[in-house]
């Protein structure tokens, strides 16, 4: 009988982190590679918040908190809900967690029993279903079709709630496809969530303000305020202001849900590190001047990539609206053989033989739960983005 327990067995390790790592490896062994699959800004935290954490620092603010945040940071995160979202939350529904993924994570080991259905769309962040499993829960699915923009219908979702179904996982603009629904899509969606009163939301909205051209960010509450007291809404502060070191993520909801989350927390890891959340009150409180000039850059950048990905034969590759991933689809690609006499039977065998051939690391879709993609994130330099992309331009014309 094996020493480690039956759960772990249902899960599997992170695949970006997995495709991260190996492609640090092979650098540190002189290999030139360029790594596309981190979903990190490749930008400083900014001046004014990197300066109260060293201010926090300097004022002995270092010691432990209350298990899921000081009170300045749990304000700051009401204030941003009403600045941002128009919801209107107190201090008691707010949870602060390390990292948006501990928050996650939290939720479902506070609220799933053995049964319980978690509704998923797909392609989605590579943690969602390995939290659920986790947790006691059973993922289920929804493919959003390269056709539908990847993203989900409402008549899909209809279809995928059953009496076990206990939380909606929603996540805009997404983790791996960039895809944002709008609000007449969302709306949408949650005339679907207002006829089933026992399903609740858990919304990932890391990506609120990495929003490009005309796209407008929503979240479901504010959509549907019917759906308040039924949702978790989570966000953090690493995506948008190049903070994903600190690890701070927090979300608002019911109270007593908070409370529970809270319980978790208090027999895992206790508070978020002190620095980091007074770091978090300047990030959500101070100047938020800085925003569009990174989006600028986002677009700018995302904009060549799917430029230079289309001009490939057999690469498909949408625009999104949102995040610093594309995810295109290599189904024109399947069945080719590389140069070296290797087959390209799925999204698993490109990425390897692309890694291997030319230096480039990307996700492979089936990681994300729809195939045959890939996932690239563009949160790095122009250059290294021009380099990455004339490398797969290269690759894939010498298949045959």
């Amino acid at each position: 009988m094996s020493f480690l327990s039956q759960t772990l067995s249902r899960v599997k390790p992170s695949p970006t982190m997995a495709i991260t790592g190996l492609a640090m490896e092979l650098k540190a062994q002189g290999r030139d590679v360029i790594g596309l699959s981190a979903g990190e800004p490749d930008f400083d935290t900014p001046e004014n918040i990197r300066a109260a954490g060293i201010r926090a620092i300097e004022e002995g603010k270092t010691r432990y908190t209350a298990v899921d945040g000081i009170p300045e940071l749990k304000q700051a995160v009401c204030d941003k809900f009403k600045r941002d979202n128009g919801l209107a939350y107190t201090p008691k529904q707010v949870t602060i967690g390390t990292g948006g993924k501990q928050v996650l994570y939290n939720a479902l080991m506070a609220t799933l029993n053995h049964d319980d259905e978690v509704i998923i769309p797909a392609p989605y962040w590579v943690s969602y279903p390995d939290m659920v499993l986790l947790a006691g829960g059973t993922p289920v699915f929804i493919e959003a079709a390269l056709e539908n923009n990847f993203k989900i219908t409402a008549e899909q979702l209809e279809a995928a709630i059953t009496r076990n179904t206990k939380w909606f996982m929603f996540n805009s603009p997404s983790n791996p496809t960039g895809a944002g629904y709008t609000r007449d899509e969302l709306k949408a969606l949650t005339d679907v969530l207002m006829r089933h009163p026992h399903v609740w939301v858990l919304t990932d909205d890391m990506y609120e303000h990495l929003a490009y051209d005309d796209f407008e960010f929503c979240t479901p509450a504010q959509v549907e305020p019917g759906l308040y007291n039924r949702t978790l809404t989570v966000n953090g502060v690493s995506k948008a202001y190049a903070m994903t070191g600190w690890r701070i993520g927090y979300a608002a909801g019911p109270e007593e849900v908070i409370a529970a989350i809270r319980k978790v927390q208090s027999q895992s890891t206790s508070n978020p590190c002190s620095v980091s959340q007074w770091a978090a009150v300047e990030a959500l409180n101070g100047t938020q001047d800085f925003l569009p000039g990174h989006n600028e850059i986002f677009v700018r950048r995302r904009d060549m990539v799917v430029a230079m990905l289309n001009e490939i034969e057999g690469i498909t590759c949408p625009t999104p609206e949102g995040a610093f991933y594309v995810y295109p689809s290599i189904s024109g690609l399947i069945g080719k053989t590389t140069p070296n006499g290797v087959i390209i039977t799925s999204d698993e065998v490109f990425v390897t033989e692309l890694l291997n051939d030319t230096g480039v690391a990307v996700v492979f879709g089936a990681a994300f739960g729809l195939s045959p993609n890939f996932r690239i994130s563009y949160a790095t330099s122009d250059e290294n983005l021009k380099e990455a992309c004339t490398r797969i331009q290269n690759f894939c014309k010498a298949l045959t």
